[in-house]
């Protein structure tokens, strides 16, 4: 149980270290992750509407 207090007391401090993002910096990080996430979804999608219809002709043949 020693070890424990001193492993939490431990992390207390490095917490103390931690540069922690402003609201504003969290809410412009948000918007990119989301952002991109759609973009490469949509990309994918296109990727895989291609690759459908080039093996459908390619198998059609």
């Amino acid at each position: 149980m020693k070890k424990f207090i001193e492993y939490l007391k431990d992390t207390k401090g490095e917490m103390k270290h931690v540069s922690w993002p402003t609201k504003q910096q969290t809410i412009a990080y948000t918007i990119l992750v989301i952002a991109l996430s759609l973009f490469i979804s949509v990309l994918l999608g296109v990727f895989d509407a291609g690759f459908r219809k080039a093996v459908e002709y390619l198998i059609s043949r």
